[in-house]
């Protein structure tokens, strides 16, 4: 239980998160007790000492074992302000610290209960006393009003720790891409991730083309298709999934579910008050954009379906499915760009590296290898029950115009697969079917925007 003394000395703790914030640290402070003195101090440093683990925590301890003389810190208690991470919870069972109290939990890294517990690993052969919530108000606090401060001073989009973000000189000189990055990071699902997005044309323009990209694509997908919507005196919407192109991209495999994403998709299209759409979806842009939909059906007039399908776990996923997810479990360092040239030989080099460029290294590639896994496929799967309802949707309730094409080479959602949906679209007419093209039909787009405009302009 805490002890009558750890306000005060949590305070002592918040002095020192203070300095750091008014260094433009993360304001994060500890301070190390011994028979109920200070005996040493810590604040976060990583970004002035340019080190990664010059967090409060271990400054402190290493401050406190030179005050002592030893690496050892029998009957010390460290006090933070924030739940310490692995590396310092690490740090301190190594150090043999009695005790450790902490302020505002960390629900991204906490390493005492919130992600995980190191301190309560029976293998391990010392056990450190962990108190936590210590005037965690006041520390968590303090922690969101730094955040807070760093937005409104220039920064709308801070990137959360837990995330990476491609650098912009990756997306340089692109071809066939012209158009501004716009970002948003305040829906509600996002939790402060940054979700990038195209938005062209006249916000008033009586049509909107909301274009989907799957996996692992990203909004260069539609740069064939996009000039041809803006001919047409439409407003084109394409966004990046989290995860993808310009988009903030998770560390860890795990933050990406069907439902999370989904949800973001749909309080996007409420954020922006989107009507009178078309929704072009291909890949993961249909299994997860063909549900959206349902929800609100009057924004919706039309929709352009490629190679893609429902993931409503009540029918087998199909073989050329399976190959594809196979090769991603055993070689998830795949080069995406290869890939794209080997069914689409008429790109370019520069157009291949596009598509490899929001990926420059394994850290990047969460989504790529969270996706294929998580396409629904046993009727109790996350996303299944939402796709059986969307089937439902589309062959009963949809009362839009439908348009469908077909890249015939495609050995994953080739035309088996585009057929058996078509037959639960309601009014669906016969595909426009494009003998060249593969998987990734948009690289044949502009031809598939054309009859589309034409198509939905009747």
């Amino acid at each position: 239980m805490p002890l009558p003394d750890d306000p005060a000395y949590m305070h002592l703790a918040l002095d020192e998160a203070r300095a750091a914030a008014a260094a433009g640290e993360v304001p994060v402070g500890a301070v190390v007790v011994k028979d109920g003195a200070v005996i040493a101090t810590g604040r976060n440093a990583p970004i002035a000492h340019h080190d990664p683990t010059a967090h409060a925590e271990v400054l402190a301890l290493r401050a406190a074992a030179e005050r002592l003389g030893n690496y050892r810190l029998d009957g010390c208690t460290l006090y933070v302000t924030l739940e310490p991470c692995a590396m310092c919870s690490g740090a301190m069972l190594h150090s043999r610290v009695a005790r450790v109290v902490y302020g505002a939990p960390d629900p991204k890294t906490g390493a005492a209960g919130s992600v995980l517990n190191l301190f309560a690993e029976p293998r391990l052969n010392h056990q450190t006393v962990v108190d936590g919530g210590v005037l965690a108000d006041d520390c968590s606090a303090l922690l969101r009003s730094f955040f807070q401060e760093r937005r409104m001073n220039g920064n709308p989009h801070p990137l959360r720790d837990d995330a990476l973000r491609t650098p912009d000189s990756a997306f340089d000189n692109l071809p066939g891409y012209p158009w501004a990055p716009r970002y948003l990071s305040d829906l509600p699902a996002l939790a402060g991730l940054r979700l990038h997005h195209l938005d062209e044309g006249p916000v008033d323009a009586p049509r909107t083309w909301l274009c989907l990209h799957g996996n692992p694509a990203w909004s260069y997908l539609y740069r064939k298709m996009i000039p041809v919507f803006l001919a047409a005196g439409d407003r084109v919407i394409a966004p990046d999934l989290v995860g993808f192109g310009k988009s903030d991209k998770p560390k860890k495999d795990g933050a990406h579910t069907f439902t999370w994403h989904r949800q973001v998709l749909l309080e996007f299209i409420e954020r922006l008050d989107l009507h009178n759409v078309v929704l072009v979806v291909q890949d993961w842009g249909g299994l997860l954009g063909l549900t959206l939909p349902m929800t609100a059906p009057q924004r919706y007039r039309g929709v352009l379906v490629m190679n893609t399908t429902l993931g409503t776990g009540d029918a087998p996923l199909s073989p050329g499915f399976l190959a594809w997810r196979e090769m991603c479990a055993s070689k998830p360092d795949f080069d995406v760009g290869r890939l794209f040239a080997r069914g689409n030989p008429q790109m370019s080099e520069a157009e291949c590296a596009a598509y490899n460029a929001p990926f420059p290294d394994r850290g990047h590639r969460a989504a790529l290898r969270a996706f294929p896994p998580m396409v629904p496929e046993f009727p109790d799967s996350d996303g299944a029950a939402a796709s059986r309802e969307a089937r439902d949707f589309w062959s009963q309730r949809w009362q839009g115009e439908s348009l469908m094409a077909i890249g015939q080479q495609d050995p994953v959602l080739g035309e088996p697969v585009m057929r058996a949906l078509r037959a639960h679209i309601r009014g669906c007419p016969e595909p426009m079917r494009l003998p060249q093209a593969g998987h990734f039909v948009q690289e044949h787009g502009e031809a598939i925007a054309q009859a589309a405009v034409k198509h939905f302009s009747r």
